[in-house]
């Protein structure tokens, strides 16, 4: 069914993700051992969020990817968000996904210091979305889960991303998450915004 554009929205704050980690406490201590603790190394935007000193290496079955950065707090379940242009050097085809839909992913070698683990499942390439809060929500006229596309212009591009997904929550701050091959394609450099553009 086609879809037809009925409102934008200026102004949408975009962020890159680069490839990143999510482990539960119990990989983590298998990874850097039982008297190791997670160190912030700095805030994220998302309040709560932080990037921690440790990384860890991915191995697929054609490479591996030295210096993945673990996120905290712990999850529930690890998670290994990644790109396209990662997933081909890797050797696999990782679903898109949204962050935290790990079932039936694909699998991935996990190495660290003090151990290595194979995990059947938990590698993505994460959908591009967008955090917000109620008010921002309510402000741009979109609920939780909607699907809306940003049109991204600047000096060097314009591109519009299809298939954004809307995540509201009182604890987030109005950002929109692309990955860095999305981020290559539109040549977006810091302090870069987009349109919202709000699907029939």
């Amino acid at each position: 069914m086609q879809h037809n554009p009925i409102a934008i929205a200026d102004e949408i704050p975009i962020a890159v993700s680069a490839r990143h980690c999510h482990l539960s406490e119990e990989d983590f201590h298998y990874l850097f051992g039982t008297q190791a603790v997670l160190t912030k190394w700095k805030d994220l935007s998302q309040p709560g969020q932080f990037a921690a000193e440790q990384v860890i290496t991915i191995q697929g079955p054609r490479a591996c990817i030295d210096k993945v950065r673990i996120l905290g707090p712990f999850r529930e379940q690890t998670q290994v968000e990644v790109s396209q242009t990662d997933a081909v050097k890797l050797g696999v085809t990782p679903p898109i996904r949204m962050s935290g839909d790990v079932q039936d992913s694909a699998p991935i070698t996990l190495i660290g210091p003090k151990g290595t683990m194979q995990k059947q499942q938990g590698l993505i390439i994460a959908q591009a979305h967008i955090h917000m809060s109620e008010v921002d929500a309510q402000a741009l006229c979109v609920k939780d889960q909607e699907i809306v596309k940003i049109e991204i212009i600047n000096d060097v591009r314009q591109l519009q991303i299809m298939n954004v997904v809307v995540r509201v929550s009182q604890n987030f701050v109005l950002e929109m998450h692309v990955d860095t091959d999305e981020a290559n394609a539109a040549s977006i450099v810091s302090n870069q915004y987009g349109k919202l553009i709000k699907m029939e």
